[in-house]
């Protein structure tokens, strides 16, 4: 019996990793925008949560 294979993580929309093709490097992905003023608290609080 042959073994399915797993999706594809880019490919499913349901996985974490799965990147919408209107993503791109103008999206907004942090709020706030990060700033030089503002970086060091969110660097830290990033650092905390993973």
């Amino acid at each position: 019996m042959p073994r399915a294979t797993p999706p594809d993580p880019v490919l499913d929309n349901s996985s974490a990793y799965y990147v919408h093709p209107d993503d791109g490097p103008s999206s907004v992905v942090v709020t706030p925008l990060l700033t030089g003023s503002n970086y060091h608290s969110w660097s830290r609080s990033m650092k905390r949560a993973l």
